[in-house]
């Protein structure tokens, strides 16, 4: 029996949740405010967070925040209804791995609470380093550096540019990325998927400033219309 925190103001989507939950065998805990979840969160471990962005007392953003650094090991899936990149990408700043927009379809949570429960880091498909340029990204250790300087990635961040990484120039397509980083059987929206790749992109382009990297050394990754995504290996004669 998984234990999950809802943290939702509103009072029938949080008595229909955590009342359907329970009927999908897990043991829910259930708090309209963000200090009143975080205080919970103190006291007890939770394998999973439903955290929604408009509360009342405290921003979700926030609450996301101190609930990862609470507790790293909990999966954290916002429930929102600003329907917009941008937020998502400050949630999973934040510390969220997953996001679903409001109105979402019961059965669409339901199984990426099941996907995400029994889904833990992507095991390492080698114990070689992947080298791309002037990124290292390691699966055994869990470590991803460039220009030998460290990145910090989340989980699924680095993952997905593991994955990307193992095999450079080639292209990969959503669902691949989708079944392999996340669950073969993923349901409903990928828009999650295109979200951690601006965050990547953001993270190699902070890298590539921090460190005023050459462009001869710096990887990019491509987007696919309609195909998935690729990690083009940087060019030699730029």
């Amino acid at each position: 029996m998984a234990q999950l925190l809802l943290v939702e103001d509103d009072k029938t989507i949080g008595k229909v949740l955590t009342e359907g939950l329970h009927t999908h065998g897990h043991e829910v805990t259930w708090r309209r405010f963000g200090r009143a979840a975080l205080s919970e969160a103190a006291q007890r471990n939770f394998d999973l967070g439903l955290v929604d962005l408009g509360l009342p007392d405290l921003d979700g953003v926030e609450v996301c925040r101190q609930l990862r650094a609470t507790q790293p090991g909990c999966v954290i899936v916002i429930l929102t209804a600003r329907d917009t990149e941008i937020d998502a990408v400050v949630g999973l700043d934040a510390g969220a791995d997953d996001y679903l927009t409001k109105p979402f379809r019961y059965l669409e949570l339901l199984a990426r609470i099941r996907a995400h429960l029994r889904r833990g880091p992507v095991a390492a498909a080698s114990a070689e380093p992947h080298v791309v340029g002037g990124l290292v990204v390691n699966p055994a250790a869990r470590t991803c550096t460039f220009a030998e300087h460290p990145i910090s990635l989340r989980g699924r961040e680095f993952d997905l540019l593991a994955r990307l990484a193992a095999q450079p120039d080639v292209a990969i397509t959503r669902e691949t990325l989708i079944a392999e980083v996340w669950d073969e059987n993923w349901f409903g929206s990928t828009k999650t998927l295109d979200v951690h790749i601006a965050m990547l992109r953001r993270k190699l382009a902070a890298a590539t400033a921090n460190h005023r990297a050459h462009p001869s050394s710096v990887p990019q990754i491509s987007t696919l219309r309609g195909y998935g995504y690729r990690l083009d290996s940087p060019d030699p004669l730029r």
